[in-house]
């Protein structure tokens, strides 16, 4: 259980006493008890203070700032400190530093500067990892590991290019399979010696910083082959603090939808999944929800840590607009209301210089507790205090799946063609936005998740066929499932090479239908989807774009056609019986309310049941455990909104009044209701 130590929300987050003096370390934990801050992530940059030299290493300050704030009643999430290695290092060991895409050698600076393949980084590090679990696994304080710091960006050196020639031969055996799997035959690439492989960059198969490649097969490897590189430096750090400390959960923080690791992958080796959850101004609510579904659906839907927000803006964006009175606890309650078991905040006191001095904290440059960022983080940690552990490892259950794949993903953006505007988060999250429109609870699942559970999967874009994925989706449907999947889908496998026989490949039979050509035109135009009769809540006319698939029924309904262009009257909406279940075909990618209608089609269907009816922008989850079913009521809308609890009664956990019937929420406000 992560709050086992600490049987509560934890509350707090990243705090930076190193850049500080004494007399302000006394005030920051007088102003941290005052709001209620409970857990303070130590040490995530702090390598070059704790390992001046190679030999030498002094842990005397962060003795101190453990027991200190161990003694005011605050814990420790403790950090490795391996996300930025000292000057020292970089001028002894130059290869520790990564190359760029571009092929040039990086000087030291900057942070994650490490080449995740360098001798020197794969020794120094986890020997860091080791000393401070060793130093520190029996204090009391502390309650979790974190592993560096939101790994990001690959590297190109030479040391790289051997770990990846070695990466290749564990996963093809011989240089022949390697050959046939990137179709290596095309402009004369055969390889006959495994150090004629070299990486792909801009010096060699790729270009627009990797956003066009002249060999998939190999950029893909290339991809998997650097987010198990950096996986890897997680699992050794892990792996020596788990020679000390069994029972206290390891992790590092993921980034939701950053595109160069997959996550899903990651997940597997997480004891906990934690991850830092920056939303642009005009990110939509539905987006956020859909990543904390994302993140928490790595392990099959255990509660996650929301290890990083900020109280109230970023510093990084080209617009950092402050957090609205309210939203700061409206958005916290949202990740809890997805999974988080956790609040935390980069971070509890401003920096005073360098990059992120202008990163919002709950102690502002002025120093005090008069700000209204501080009152209302105080006035959450009150709330938080006061659930006790009542909300602790409940889960969410949903009757919806939908499919993400970060290789997908990856294979989409490298496919070279038929369109550069295809965007596989939009089009995943134009379904999602639909359920979560309905109030009706979703799991963001991988490929290999058991589809069991579900009653609806959807798999938008599903380009990439990995093996055994076909199969475990037609025994789903077989079984009396809705399976629903898109343009551009079935096209390849895993090596990014095409299956033959027609699209879309493997999933041709479970479909139905047979695409003969993919149309790709500016989204600017547009075309029909036309209904001759209603379908559910199908009817009349929509509008589609980008991708249109010109597909032929064979076993099929056909439920729509094109409006215009030489395919006028072809099919463009699908469903074939399969087994007890059924099977839709969306042949090009549709407008938001082509697909709301389509989903509430399958919510009547499938008889799912909506959580609560509310207004637009009222928001409903709900979490259940030992103790009850709790339902989240989350007001996004700038105005007094409504929801209909039917003729349940239920209490509000953060006020103690009841809710019956009809109900208003004021303006940003959020509820926590259980039945009684």
């Amino acid at each position: 259980m992560l709050n086992k130590s600490l049987p509560q929300i934890w509350y707090g987050g990243d705090y930076n006493p190193e850049q500080w003096d004494e007399a302000t370390w006394k005030e920051d934990n007088r102003l941290f008890k005052k709001a209620g801050i409970n857990v303070a992530t130590l040490n995530v940059f702090a390598w070059a203070l704790l390992q001046p030299s190679e030999e030498e290493y002094n842990f005397a300050g962060l003795d101190q700032t453990i027991e200190r704030l161990y003694q005011d009643g605050i814990y420790v999430c403790l950090a490795t400190s391996t996300a930025a290695h000292p000057a020292w290092m970089a001028k002894r060991y130059p290869d520790i530093l990564r190359v760029d895409y571009e092929g040039r050698k990086r000087k030291f600076g900057g942070r994650h500067n490490s080449c995740p393949n360098s001798p020197t980084f794969l020794k120094f590090a986890p020997r860091l990892a080791e000393k401070i679990a060793e130093r520190y696994h029996d204090h009391p304080a502390i309650v979790a590991w974190h592993v560096s710091n939101e790994y990001w960006s690959y590297c190109y050196c030479e040391n790289c290019a051997k770990a990846f020639r070695v990466w290749l031969k564990q996963r093809y055996r011989t240089i022949e399979e390697v050959n046939k799997s990137w179709n290596t035959a095309f402009w004369g690439h055969t390889f006959y010696e495994w150090d004629e492989i070299v990486v792909p960059s801009v010096l060699t198969e790729e270009w627009e910083g990797g956003k066009n490649t002249n060999f998939q097969g190999i950029s893909l490897d290339y991809r998997r082959f650097q987010s198990d590189s950096l996986l890897n430096n997680y699992k050794l750090e892990r792996d020596r603090i788990k020679k000390y400390s069994t029972d206290i959960p390891v992790t590092t923080n993921l980034m939701g939808l950053y595109d160069e690791l997959d996550y899903f992958k990651w997940g597997k080796e997480l004891d906990v999944v934690s991850w830092d959850n920056y939303p642009q101004f005009n990110t939509p609510i539905s987006m956020t929800a859909m990543t904390h579904d994302l993140m928490r659906g790595l392990k099959s839907g255990q509660p996650f840590m929301l290890m990083e927000q900020t109280p109230s803006q970023q510093n990084w964006q080209a617009y950092n607009a402050l957090k609205r009175p309210g939203v700061m606890r409206l958005w916290s309650y949202q990740a809890v209301a997805h999974g988080a078991d956790t609040v935390l905040f980069f971070q509890l006191r401003r920096s005073r210089g360098a990059t992120e001095k202008y990163h919002g904290a709950v102690i502002e440059h002025v120093g005090h507790e008069h700000t209204r960022v501080f009152r209302e983080c105080a006035e959450l940690g009150q709330e938080l205090n006061n659930l006790g552990s009542e909300l602790l490892g409940s889960r969410l259950e949903a009757k919806v799946g939908i499919m993400f794949d970060w290789e997908n993903r990856w294979a989409i953006g490298l496919s070279s063609g038929p369109s550069v505007a295809l965007d596989y988060v939009k089009e995943v999250h134009k379904y999602y936005d639909a359920f979560y429109k309905a109030n009706v609870p979703v799991d963001m699942i991988g490929v290999e998740e058991d589809l069991s559970q579900y009653d609806v999967v959807i798999a938008p874009f599903l380009y990439m066929i990995k093996e055994g994925v076909a199969d475990r989706i037609k025994q789903f449907t077989s079984n009396g499932g809705t399976f629903v999947t898109t343009c551009f889908s079935g096209i390849v496998n895993e090596s990014d090479l095409v299956t033959l026989g027609g699209y879309p490949g493997e999933l041709r039979e479970l479909v139905g239908i047979w695409a003969e050509e993919i149309d790709a035109l500016e989204p600017s135009i547009k075309n029909e989807i036309n209904f001759t009769k209603d379908h559910g809540s199908l009817s009349g006319s929509y509008t589609c774009d980008t991708l249109f698939d010109l597909i032929h029924a064979e076993s099929a309904e056909v439920l729509a056609t094109y409006g215009s262009d030489f395919y006028a009257g072809m099919p463009v909406l699908t469903k074939n019986k399969y087994g007890k279940g059924s099977a839709y075909y969306v042949a090009s990618c549709p407008s938001q309310t082509f697909v709301d209608d389509l989903v509430k089609t399958i919510i009547k269907d499938q008889a799912l049941v909506s959580l609560m009816k509310s207004d637009m922008g009222v928001e409903v989850t709900a979490r259940s455990n030992q103790h009850g079913r709790y339902l989240f009521i989350l007001n996004h809308n700038d105005q007094e909104s409504y929801f209909d609890t039917g003729s349940a009664t239920y209490n509000n956990l953060l006020t103690s009044k009841t809710y019956q019937g009809k109900c208003s929420i004021a303006a940003k406000d959020v509820f926590i209701l259980k039945e009684q």
